[in-house]
């Protein structure tokens, strides 16, 4: 059995379990999602009934209100003192004060009110019994509560004995405050002004109404509002309108006003909620409760999350499970399969060995196609390689070897494999195709004619070469030179082919990296005849050693780049006949020179063959000429140096010699005093007669300044023959005479 098999049938049992887990896994999302929704439905719905509960529970507070509050203003009406108020333009006082009496013990008897006002528009007077405020006659200006002014002033907008939310400022012995309340307006407005004559006004505290719709709960919680008949959306802590933006506003109106009770999921005031209204009432008010979304669903997230984290262990510890009982199942076939893989691994390993082995040895020659059994022999190998058919035989030289060893050199192999892998995929569109690795830096490549077409192919072959050397550029950052030989139609001429090819690679040299060589035209070089140039080795001779570097090199590489039009072979005989020049240059510039020349005599200059361009060529013996150049000029510097010490010391020596010169010092040296003077020039920047005339002028000081000779004996010690002369002359280089010389020295 197939080692593949063997690995198939050995992950069965880690499949099935992996399944069963998965399932386990899937059944409990699934059917946590479907009850996540449910659920969630529930919920809403649940929050939504208690919602609607406290608000038509609230409602329903309202309508009562209303009727307690409508009873109380008729009775206040039929009152016998009350209605002296509203009615006489002076009521006297102890009819204001039967009258307040009555008012206060309305107010006492029903704990909801929060105040009383009566209202004579006749005299402009309010009289007010108030459970928080001061209680008494008030004139309009002196009234705390100047909403109920505006509410008066437009009573046709509000319907009698209909509840009016609203906040207003009360004052008493603490100071001003806010009361919130539902006023209801009783008025009398009989006659054609349609002005109001009396008016009883009830205001209730909001804090009995609207203790059903959950005021003191935090905004996290949620809000309740009350949408009047005004098309007011009231805030049910504040009383106050809401400022609605204009999404709220289009909720409000499409999703909520004169709708049945219900409940609606969207986006209020900024804030994904649960938005709960009821029907409109007797009053035409809606109440509504907005809820967070987050604060009704908590719990049914949490119950998700919980879900999920539970589903994750269980396709965690389910996987581990998995894992651990299909290595304990697979154990035996994982033993099986190993030994299988083994196996396989070997064999082919030896067959792709054998089949290298033998096109090598076909390649290289040590062994032939000429027997039927020889044929068979190939085919049993695996090579199905047609030898009879048109085939070329193509060289892939990889380029900068020396580089590629010293970074990736472990590796070599591996990368030669790679290039075979490129070659092969992209040829085998065209041609047959065999690789073969010959264990240097090259790789050879069979490419076969699928036809027998007798149509030229170069244009294609070059392309597919081409393509070649990008893909291993571009994939393994590895350059190739290719050449390819003409088409061979015999087995018995692979060997040749290959040995053209071999010798043809070597043209890399004056082609170039990455260069693409058709081995027919190394073939036409073979019959030029080549003539060494003795002339310009000549004159290579004079450069080197006259030390014209610039030139030898010139000529040296005018020399070697001509031998790019003949074989290889006449390359190497050119390079190697250099060679013994530049060795015999080496030789007669030490000798005469005494010169340490690196490698002189022993010198060795590699084969053309391990040069990839002619560039590495030339730098080798450039090198070496700069070499020559740089010892030869230090020695130069080193002899003038010498030569101008020993100037120096003859004139220190001889400074008194009247006969001392630039001449004599030549004849006593033995050299042209053209070349002294030159040299000295050169490397002193001053003349020897300067010198000479300086170095007597320094004596002529020192006898001055230590003894008592005369100026004529001075003149005569100092080399002077002439005393006017040592006058002028000293003069001219201190600005004074000898004897003002001496004169100043000595005070």
């Amino acid at each position: 059995m197939p080692a593949v098999q063997l690995k198939n049938n050995g992950k069965l049992y880690s499949k099935l379990l992996f399944t069963i887990t998965l399932c386990i896994v899937l059944t409990l999302m699934v059917s946590s999602l479907f009850n996540f929704f449910t659920y969630m439905q529930i919920d809403l719905k649940k929050a939504y009934q208690s919602d609607v509960s406290n608000l038509t529970q609230t409602s329903k507070e309202v309508i009562s209100m209303t009727e307690s509050a409508q009873s109380l203003s008729f009775q206040i009406y039929r009152t016998f003192s009350v209605s002296k108020l509203m009615f006489y333009n002076d009521p006297n006082i102890y009819d204001v004060t039967a009258a307040m009496n009555e008012l206060n013990n309305y107010l006492n008897s029903m704990p909801f009110i929060e105040s009383i006002y009566v209202y004579n528009s006749a005299n402009g007077l309010f009289y007010t019994a108030s459970r928080q405020a001061e209680g008494g006659t008030f004139n309009k200006e002196e009234l705390a509560d100047k909403g109920i002014l505006d509410i008066l002033d437009n009573y046709q907008e509000y319907r009698p004995f209909t509840p009016i939310p609203r906040t207003y400022k009360t004052v008493n012995l603490t100071g001003e405050q806010l009361t919130k309340a539902y006023t209801y307006l009783g008025y009398d407005a009989i006659g054609r002004t349609q002005t109001i004559n009396s008016a009883v006004i009830i205001n209730i505290s909001s804090a009995w109404i609207n203790k059903d719709i959950g005021v003191n709960k935090s905004d996290s919680e949620g809000k309740s509002y009350i949408l009047d008949n005004q098309n007011l959306l009231l805030s049910g802590d504040t009383l106050l309108p809401k400022k609605l933006s204009n999404e709220d506003n289009r909720i409000i109106n499409e999703k909520i006003k004169n709708k049945e009770s219900g409940y609606v999921v969207a986006d209020f005031d900024g804030k994904k909620s649960l938005i709960s209204y009821t029907s409109p009432d007797s009053l035409d008010w809606q109440y509504v409760r907005v809820t967070p979304y987050k604060h009704v669903t908590k719990a049914i997230y949490s119950i998700r999350n919980t879900t999920i984290m539970i589903a994750v262990i269980i396709l965690a510890i389910g996987l581990f499970i998995s894992w651990l009982l299909s290595r304990m199942l697979y154990r035996p076939i994982h033993q099986i399969m190993n030994k299988m893989n083994i196996l396989e691994t070997e064999k082919r390993n030896s067959s792709y060995t054998i089949r290298q082995n033998m096109l090598r040895s076909l390649i290289q020659g040590s062994q032939s196609l000429q027997t039927n059994a020889q044929l068979q022999k190939l085919m049993v190998s695996g090579i199905t390689f047609d030898f009879h058919a048109r085939y070329r035989v193509v060289l892939l030289k990889i380029d900068e070897l020396a580089a590629l060893k010293q970074n990736r050199g472990d590796d070599l192999h591996v990368y030669k494999f790679a290039i075979m892998n490129i070659a092969s995929e992209i040829a085998h569109n065209d041609y047959r195709v065999e690789t073969v690795d010959m264990d240097a830096d090259y790789v050879i490549m069979l490419l076969g004619r699928p036809d027998e077409s007798d149509e030229l192919d170069d244009e294609m072959l070059r392309d597919m070469l081409a393509k070649i050397q990008r893909s291993s550029l571009d994939f393994l950052k590895i350059g190739l030179s290719i050449t390819y030989s003409p088409e061979a139609f015999q087995a018995q001429q692979l060997s040749t082919h290959y040995k053209l090819v071999k010798e043809a690679s070597q043209h890399r040299l004056f082609y170039g990296l990455g260069s693409l060589i058709n081995g027919q035209d190394i073939i036409a070089l073979k019959s030029k005849e080549y003539i060494f140039p003795a002339d310009k080795e000549r004159k290579l001779t004079d450069a080197l050693m006259t030390s014209k570097t610039e030139e030898a090199k010139k000529l040296f590489a005018e020399i070697v780049q001509e031998t790019a039009q003949y074989p290889i072979h006449v390359v190497q005989l050119a390079i190697s006949h250099l060679t013994m020049t530049v060795n015999n240059i080496l030789f007669t510039i030490q000798k005469n020179n005494s010169l340490d020349v690196e490698a002189s005599l022993s010198i060795h200059i590699p084969t053309p063959d391990h040069f990839e361009t002619i560039n590495e060529l030339n730098e080798v013996f450039f090198s070496l000429f700069d070499d020559i150049q740089m010892k030869l000029s230090m020695k130069r510097s080193t002899k003038q140096g010498d030569l101008i010490r020993k100037i120096n010391d003859l004139i220190q020596k001889e400074y008194a010699n009247p006969n001392l010169s630039l001449n004599w010092i030549a004849d006593e040296l033995d050299m042209s005093s053209i070349y002294l003077s030159r040299v000295y020039k050169q490397q002193t920047l001053a003349t020897i007669v300067d010198v000479i005339n300086n170095v007597r002028m320094e004596r002529a000081k020192e006898h001055l300044e230590n003894t008592d000779l005369s100026i004529v004996d001075i003149a005569v010690k100092s080399g002077y023959t002439s005393s006017s002369y040592f006058h002028r002359m000293f003069k001219k280089s201190f600005g004074v005479t000898p004897s003002d010389y001496r004169k100043t020295k000595l005070g």
